[in-house]
């Protein structure tokens, strides 16, 4: 069964219910089970991204379980604690299963700090767009062990949301231990029907939304409904799906119409060149020559500093910034992957220049071509 090819990197949430099985500690069968179906995705070209819970279950797991540790303590302490003893312990089984299939996968720590900041936000994009084109599986959970409440993006089902954004996800797919929304909690009334399909939020659907259902989690449907409001303004498909239904993540990429579909509010590539557009502010401007000017009009390239023939205005990593061609016509707008003075510095370098030139290396390009909108795109993009 193969997922059709528009869905290009999906962000897979798998909650602690799911990954528990129900029980208290990690079921080893489940997570098997899951990391099959994602293996079969990378294998079919699509790039899968997981954004996983359970470290806190795992903690517990391997200190004794609940018999052991009181299950209702939810003090923060007591929660990093487990997340740093079960992190490992779970990325460990994710790592040996992947192996198994011949997949290598990689652990991503994030924090609120992390998206918020420009510069870090990133970096951390940068490394899991990487991470995908070299067909590795990023597995991403909040930096618990660590994190203060300040800085905590609070539940899994928001981060998953974010790092959707984060990437230009086309699919978000919240696997949980609940079919979907219904228009009543099913478990107290029988009159209770699943919502197959939701085109907008709006305040008679948040009025469906219960809590949790397991008291394993932190997230309950309230905020999954608040995941997918972020998501699908995002241009983010969102689907809510039961992780027990036997293959259900390769169903629904498959097209299958399983649990409840939020439809997006745009396409994440056009939603994404309007979030360039709107930025930019005139920070600076890079004139290129006509040969890195042809590669960005007509080959969709990324700028890399070979083709830079001056800097203009002075600009930080993140910055939005004009590119010109040695005319003086206009080529895009894009965001830059260097500081104006260090651009300075590489400008008419080769790549492998760049590390050598300035100490360190934020990649081979100036700016990326996911990072980039040329001229002709953008009629469309203020229009679409």
């Amino acid at each position: 069964m193969s997922p059709p090819c528009h869905w290009r990197r999906p962000v897979l949430k798998f909650g602690t219910s799911t990954l528990t099985a129900g029980a208290e500690g990690l079921s080893l069968a489940r997570l098997a089970d899951l990391v099959e179906q994602v293996a079969a995705l990378r294998a079919a070209g699509v790039q899968p991204i997981i954004v996983s819970s359970g470290a806190v279950a795992a903690g517990r797991q391997r200190l004794g379980g609940a018999h052991a540790l009181p299950r209702g303590r939810k003090d923060l302490p007591f929660k990093q604690v487990m997340a740093a003893i079960g992190q490992s312990r779970l990325m460990h089984l994710y790592d040996q299963i992947f192996e198994f299939h011949g997949i290598t996968s990689a652990q991503v720590l994030l924090t609120r700090s992390d998206i918020d900041e420009r510069q870090r936000y990133l970096n951390a994009r940068d490394t899991l767009l990487e991470l995908c084109e070299r067909g590795v599986v990023p597995i991403v959970n909040e930096n618990d062990a660590v994190s203060s409440d300040e800085l905590k993006v609070g539940d899994n089902d928001t981060l998953s949301a974010l790092v959707a954004g984060l990437v230009d996800a086309d699919l978000l797919v919240l696997v949980s231990d609940i079919p979907g929304l219904y228009t009543a909690d099913p478990a107290v009334d029988a009159g209770a029907r699943l919502l197959p399909e939701v085109e907008a939020i709006t305040s008679q659907v948040e009025a469906y939304a219960g809590g949790s259902r397991s008291g394993l989690g932190i997230g309950g449907m309230w905020t999954k409904l608040a995941a997918a409001r972020l998501a699908t303004a995002g241009g983010t498909e969102v689907r809510i799906v039961d992780g027990g239904e036997p293959n259900v993540v390769r169903r629904v990429l498959a097209g299958e119409q399983l649990g409840t579909r939020f439809l997006a509010r745009t396409d994440p590539v056009e939603a994404r060149k309007r979030w360039i557009l709107s930025g930019l502010g005139g920070a600076g401007r890079l004139t290129v020559d006509e040969g890195a000017r042809r590669a960005l009009l007509e080959r969709g390239a990324s700028l890399l500093p070979a083709g830079i023939l001056d800097v203009a205005g002075d600009f930080e990593r993140g910055d939005p910034v004009e590119i010109t061609g040695h005319d003086g016509s206009r080529v895009g707008r894009g965001i830059a992957n260097y500081h104006s003075r260090d651009v300075r510095t590489i400008a008419g370098k080769h790549s492998s220049e760049i590390e050598p030139a300035l100490g360190f290396s934020y990649g081979d390009y100036v700016i990326h071509r996911n990072n980039l909108i040329c001229h002709a795109a953008e009629a469309g993009a203020r229009h679409a």
